[in-house]
């Protein structure tokens, strides 16, 4: 009897510790996704601005989607947005100015599921194609009205504790460095590390604004090595521009020290910080270890490393997009992303710092 009152009890305790295992687990899922970005989380926002020449509309991106069709995104397949929703078991976040349309339509929609409001081309600056992108300043708008019609909603206590949990996923910066890179008026008027400097007190403002309005828990990632996109090597005799990598170092250099002394001033905020550069670096360098064969070539393009001209319906296409770092002139491909969207989730402090993804869920 006393074996059998023991077996009892032990599967008692059992039964207890899976309970609380999986209520942990169930606990540390964050209830929704707000992505803030360029075209590596853009969504189909763009394909709602009619003036815009920034959308991935045409044959062959999407064309390892599900659906098998342009859709929006600047990838053959998943972006960035869809991996990191798809890993914390939600959908994806849907383009903001999708939810727009139809609430115009006098469709019901909810906010409180996550909303994308990433634009491709989209900057930390406004720029000045502002009617064909959504710069950052915009998108945190858009945000600050999405919060007025979810507190009207719900109210401020519910309101508050649904974002303290939800992850606000930021990807900015590519464009403002292209911009930079491409301007000889900005070249003349301010040094790389001013720019730089200027990028990251711009990009603080926009962040505390989301954190004003709620954001606690961020995921940020610094920018990639620029100088090694098919794009750049094309102008440099097929290898990495250092001229064009030395910005997104110094940037994500200051980048990574903002945020410290953000964090500081601000107590109850937890982030995560991605380094994209380096890891970017690791597949270029590494690339048997990864499955990749090609790091230098755009899969879909045109002319000398597929980087002469964007992706277009009459543009040659790699059979194998799994074995390309790069599907167009400047984006990676899904089989990229899915590493990049690992480390982030789980890496190591090599690539992901103070703490990554899976940590700060756990909050």
């Amino acid at each position: 009897m006393g074996n059998i009152i023991l077996m009892g009890d032990s599967f008692l305790f059992i039964s207890f510790f899976i309970f609380m295992s999986i209520g942990l687990t169930e606990a540390q899922k964050a209830p929704a996704v707000y992505v803030f970005g360029d075209s590596l989380v853009d969504v189909g926002n763009n394909n709602y601005l009619s003036l815009s020449l920034e959308r991935a509309t045409l044959p062959h991106y999407g064309i390892d989607f599900p659906t098998k069709k342009p859709n929006g995104r600047f990838s053959n397949g998943k972006n960035a947005a869809d991996l990191i929703a798809e890993k914390l078991g939600l959908p994806t976040s849907p383009p903001y100015l999708s939810l727009v349309s139809k609430i115009n339509k006098k469709k019901n929609v909810t906010f409180l599921g996550g909303v994308n409001f990433a634009s491709g081309g989209a900057g930390i600056f406004n720029g000045l194609d502002v009617k064909q992108t959504i710069p950052l300043t915009k998108q945190v708008d858009y945000y600050s009205q999405v919060h007025q019609q979810l507190t009207q909603q719900i109210g401020a206590s519910n309101l508050q504790n649904h974002l303290s949990k939800s992850i606000f996923f930021v990807v900015i910066g590519s464009n403002d460095i292209f911009g930079y890179l491409a301007s000889k008026d900005l070249q003349k008027k301010s040094t790389p590390q001013q720019y730089a400097d200027s990028m990251i007190s711009s990009l603080k403002v926009q962040l505390q604004r989301l954190y004003n309005n709620g954001a606690k828990k961020f995921e940020i990632t610094g920018v990639g090595a620029i100088g090694c996109c098919p794009s750049f090597r094309l102008k440099n005799k097929t290898e990495c521009a250092s001229e064009a990598n030395y910005l997104p170092l110094k940037y994500n250099e200051g980048l990574k020290s903002m945020l410290k002394e953000w964090q500081l001033d601000n107590k109850d905020i937890s982030y995560s910080y991605f380094d994209t550069y380096a890891s970017v670096q690791e597949l270029i360098q590494n690339p048997t270890s990864y499955g990749f064969v090609d790091v230098k070539s755009a899969c879909c393009g045109i002319g000398e490393l597929n980087a002469q001209f964007p992706c277009l319906p009459i543009s040659k296409m790699c059979s194998n997009r799994e074995d390309h770092i790069f599907w167009d002139p400047y984006h990676p491909t899904e089989a990229a992303t899915r590493i990049f969207v690992n480390e982030i989730f789980n890496g190591t402090p090599k690539y992901i710092a103070p703490i990554n993804m899976e940590q700060l869920l756990a909050i």
